[in-house]
């Protein structure tokens, strides 16, 4: 679980004590029907708490699962614990101003209102993730049909729009236009890597970065890890932080009496090309396994802006600077690689692999999805570059029984317009990470930003279905695609994907609009 930071829960505030005072009437229904699975869940937990097993993360998960998640705290999660404040209005306005047609825009509706009003059916969506329904049978095939199909119709979604519906808890397809067309889907390729990389390594693997000394020569080797989430800012949360890493180093030299080095990295975790096939872009940084926030040469955590040219170095050159600071000579920081003989001074680690892939789907971040494609890759036998990162991630999600055919990876981010993903393929991945059988998915679905709350999602959904949905976008110029769950108005959770491409490349709002719209209907369809 990731805590929120007091700056976006004093904005979200206002929101959360409307919220909560809108669903307390469902919170005091749910708590009587949760009560008996409650009780059974803390007898099945008895002999474990009493032999001091601490459960793992997944099983966390697991038992959120059953209890159908606490409602309170998903209300306090859907005031945004990442920082909401605008990737998409960030990635919008950089587009504008360059005036190309080329990489990301997730920019949000021209005069969209910043603040959302929140629907008083909030509450469903955070307990529906629990993937059970226990409420009236999924809606009608015809009934939904009927509803749906005049808004994919549409101009703005383009000459032909693809889209599937599913109910999770039965995973029968419920609505589907075009939904085995393979089409570019942008950042919602994030879905999928999210889906391979918990599966390939699990919802507690950890990132770990070292440094090392190698025997006799007095050489101090900091070796990537492949960390995104490295910072090296005086305040790290629950990040690894660079400053440790180097405070730990400092002291492992002195008690060995060495105060000076040879100080060099090593990225060799990584291979191939560290650029990506769009070039030099704001929105990421080169793909390597030694950074220190994610390169960014200002004190942003999100969105796009210029970075470094060389991340690696930099990230050694200011790990020299911190050693320094602990009365540590170094020479100036050169690339080699750590022996099997160097001995480990000093490690940092990465919140569990579940927090950081929460990180990559609420504010979109194209450093972390790419960092976790390589490690689908070096966690399945594969060669950690691009198409290494692409094998895996297909065999991953087919290992896993998912409709891969069609699909295509090309990286893990979605920048790259190569990549293709079905709406049969999105729902399908949603409703596998809903799986009371697959725990270690659940992130997958929690990192869904919350429509009028978090992440990509912020500054959309004003018209009363904010809270409502959950999905991940997807914009490049000309591509638009939402992908998610909801709980329709009888209380059955649903997974959605709706794609639209070649639409106006110089008018994105319509086109988002249009989605919105689509999504809002369906939650609000009985559909009978």
């Amino acid at each position: 679980m990731v805590v929120p930071e007091l700056r976006p829960w004093r904005a979200a505030k206002p929101h959360v004590v409307r919220l909560a005072d809108a669903v307390r009437p469902r919170l005091a229904r749910a708590a009587a029907a949760t009560k008996p699975r409650l009780a059974r869940l803390a007898r099945a937990g008895k002999p474990q708490v009493a032999k001091g097993a601490w459960p793992k993360t997944w099983q966390y998960t697991a038992g959120a699962a059953t209890a159908g998640l606490a409602l309170t705290a998903g209300v306090v999660t859907a005031a945004g614990p990442w920082d909401s404040s605008g990737q998409r209005t960030a990635e919008r306005d950089r587009a504008v101003a360059l005036g190309r047609a080329g990489g990301t825009d997730h920019g949000s509706a021209p005069g969209a209102p910043g603040r959302p009003r929140p629907a008083p059916s909030a509450g469903p969506v955070l307990t529906g993730l629990g993937g059970v329904s226990t409420v009236k049978s999924a809606p009608d095939g015809k009934a939904l049909t009927d509803a749906l199909t005049p808004l994919l119709k549409d101009p703005a979604l383009g000459p032909r729009p693809a889209a599937a519906v599913i109910d999770v808890t039965t995973g029968r397809r419920l609505f589907a236009n075009a939904s085995g067309t393979a089409l570019t889907p942008a950042s919602t390729t994030k879905v999928a890597t999210a889906v391979a990389a918990l599966s390939a390594m699990g919802a507690d693997h950890r990132l770990t970065t070292r440094a090392a000394l190698e025997p006799d020569t007095k050489e101090v080797v900091l070796v990537g890890g492949g960390d995104p989430t490295l910072t090296a800012r005086a305040k790290a949360g629950p990040w690894a932080s660079l400053r440790t890493l180097a405070a730990g180093t400092a002291a492992a030299l002195a008690d060995r009496g060495v105060r000076e080095v040879t100080l060099s990295y090593d990225t060799t975790r990584y291979a191939g090309d560290e650029m990506h096939p769009i070039g030099v872009d704001g929105n990421l940084a080169l793909v390597t396994p030694l950074m220190v926030d994610e390169g960014r040469t200002d004190d942003s955590s999100s969105g796009p802006v210029q970075r470094v040219p060389d991340p690696a170095a930099d990230a050694a050159r200011r790990f020299g600077d911190l050693l320094k600071s602990h009365g540590i000579k170094t020479t100036a920081p050169g690339p080699s690689k750590a022996t099997t003989r160097a001995k480990t001074l000093a490690t940092v680690s990465s919140p569990p692999l579940s927090a950081v892939v929460e990180r990559m789907l609420t504010n979109s971040d194209n450093d972390i999805a790419e960092a976790l494609a390589r490690q689908t890759a070096l966690a399945t036998g594969n060669r950690a570059d691009f198409a290494g990162a692409g094998k895996a991630i297909g065999s991953r999600l087919r290992t896993l029984g998912l409709p891969v055919k069609g699909a295509a990876f090309k990286d893990g981010s979605g920048l790259n317009r190569a990549d293709r993903l079905t709406p049969d393929l999105l729902t399908a991945l949603l409703a596998k990470a809903a799986d009371p059988s697959h725990p270690e998915l659940r992130p997958a679905l929690t990192g869904l930003p919350v429509a009028g709350f978090t992440g990509t999602l912020t500054t959309r959904y004003t018209d009363g279905a904010s809270g409502v949905v959950r999905a991940k976008t997807g914009t490049l110029s000309g591509v638009h695609t939402l992908a998610g769950t909801l709980v329709d108005e009888d209380g059955r959770l649903l997974a959605f994907a709706f794609m639209a491409t070649d639409t106006d490349p110089g008018s994105p709002a319509p086109t988002q609009q249009a989605l919105d719209r689509i999504a809002s209907a369906l939650a609000a369809c009985g559909c009978r």
